[in-house]
Parts: structure tokens; sequence; C-alpha cells
């Protein structure tokens, strides 16, 4: 029986979660667009020096740069202890945050950051709180990190909106940033693996003294985030 409640708590929550996403898209996709920042110093360079600039540049963004981002992917490494579902996870996301980012800046869709930077903390908030709720990965928990993607994807976009993009280069670009994020992402979750899930993930311990402690200080951490993006 409580069993029963608490699945049904746990459902009426995550609909919850999806409504408010929902709900983001339908602002953000009804937002004015506008036109993204050109960067004329790569107008004519040659196409791998372009490739070579975009690829360190999304990878700078999330190693070392982009601290929420790790947060974020380090979550998605603690509710499983296999390498190919933690890729997997990731997987969604690079593809959610890859459709959103240029779209972003083909000036599709349009988002102010103070929006989306709050929903960005408060995705790397759920994700941590799940990992201390459930004991194991659920079929939605992918289907939430693709949602979340597609948030990430306009945050990506607007720190790339300060370097731009040349007007003769911009799928070479983009696509060279999005490789950049996936190298970064990839280089958190094999050092997660390596340092910390291949050593303790088999330990009948690892929930109690590695998972909650991490989960409870990323939560801690994007709990404060989201204050301070709405708020201050």
């Amino acid at each position: 029986m409580a069993f029963k409640r608490y699945f049904l708590f746990f459902n009426i929550h995550r609909i919850g979660v999806l409504q408010f996403l929902l709900f983001c898209a339908f602002f953000i996709f009804s937002n004015s667009a506008s036109a993204h920042a050109i960067n004329f110093r790569l107008e004519n360079a040659p196409v791998n020096d372009v490739v070579m600039f975009y690829l360190k540049l999304g990878y700078k963004h999330i190693v070392p740069e982009g601290f929420d981002h790790i947060l974020f992917v380090v979550g998605l490494c603690l509710l499983s202890t296999r390498i190919k579902t933690i890729l997997w996870q990731a997987t969604a996301f690079t593809v959610a945050h890859s459709i959103t980012l240029a779209l972003s800046m083909k000036s599709i869709i349009v988002a102010p950051s103070s929006v989306v930077e709050p929903i960005i903390a408060l995705s790397i908030l759920f994700v941590a709180v799940e990992n201390i709720v459930i004991s194991e990965l659920k079929p939605w928990r992918i289907v939430i990190v693709f949602l979340f993607g597609l948030i990430h994807g306009m945050g990506f976009a607007s720190a790339l909106n300060e370097i731009g993009l040349p007007r003769n280069a911009f799928l070479t670009s983009i696509l060279s940033f999005n490789v950049g994020v996936e190298l970064g992402q990839i280089s958190v979750i094999l050092i997660v693996f390596a340092t910390v899930i291949h050593f303790f993930g088999d330990k009948p311990w690892y929930r109690k003294s590695v998972v909650y402690p991490l989960s409870i200080m990323i939560a801690c951490i994007a709990a404060y985030w989201t204050v301070q993006r709405i708020f201050l």
C-alpha cells in the first residue's frame, strides 16, 4: 500500500515537471526572434580553423568553465553504475541541446537568460533529488533528461551568441561546438566512472556513502543557484 502511495506521488510529481517544461516551451516559442551575433573574424577563415575554434570553445564551455553543466552530468552518473546507461542519458541530453542550440542561433526560438538560467538550475536540482528518492533508473528519466537538454541548449546559445558565428560556416560552427560540448560531457562521465563508479559502484554502501552525499551536495548548490538566478 505504501509503495502504491509512493508510486502515485512520484508520478504526479513527474507529470508536474513535464507540464512545467511544456509551459516553458510555450513561453519560449511565443517570443519574437532576433538575429544572432556574427563572428566577423572567422568569416573568411579556413574551415579547419573554424572547426578547431568552435570545438575548443564547446569543450571549454563544459570543462572547466561550465560548473553547472558539470554538476548536471555528474548527477546523471549517480543513479546507474552501468556506463552504457549513463551514455544513453548523455546522448539524449546532447540530441536535445543540439536542437535548441541550432534553433536559437537561427533565431527561430528566443529565450531570455533570466528564464533559461533558473530552469537550468532547477534541472540540476531535480536530477539530484531524483537520485535520492529512487534507487534505480526509470524509463521516464531519459525523457526528462531530453526535455532538460532542450533548456540547456538555449543556455549554450546564450553563451555562444557572445562570440557569434560566421555567416558562411553556420552549420560547421554549430556542429563543431556541439562536438566540443559532447567531448566535454564524455570527459566528465569517464572521470566519474573511472574514479568513483568503477571502484565503488558494486559496494553495498555505495548509495549511502557516495550517491546520497554527492546528490545532497549537488541539490544544495542547485537550490542556491535557483534562488540566486531568480531573486538576486
